[in-house]
């Protein structure tokens, strides 16, 4: 937030609800129809039939690898977590909040 000058809004689905995700359902049966019988040998094909997967009505959806490698078990310390501006939201503030810039 402070590097780009630019509010950063994190809102998270409790744990274990992502089926409460209705964008999510809607596109996961378009692709499980799309690569239905296709065999998903590599990540190459699995990427490529998300990405070919349409409906009738116009939805595209678009997908691509992430190869960038991303460190696992990184600990934030508790003063680490002060330093950060954040500014909980009213609404379930644990799982919903923004990191706000700090003054320079």
């Amino acid at each position: 937030s402070d590097e780009i000058s630019l509010s950063i809004a994190l809102c998270h689905y409790p744990p274990g609800t992502s089926k409460w995700n209705k964008i999510e359902h809607r596109m996961f049966s378009f692709i499980s129809m799309n690569w239905r019988g296709q065999p998903l040998v590599n990540l190459e094909t699995v990427v490529n039939m998300i990405s070919a997967t349409t409906t009738k009505s116009g939805l595209r959806i678009k997908a691509f690898l992430d190869t960038k490698y991303y460190k696992t078990g990184i600990k934030i310390s508790d003063e680490q977590m002060q330093a950060l501006n954040l500014d909980s939201h009213n609404l379930y503030p644990q799982w919903n909040y923004t990191i706000v810039p700090r003054e320079k």
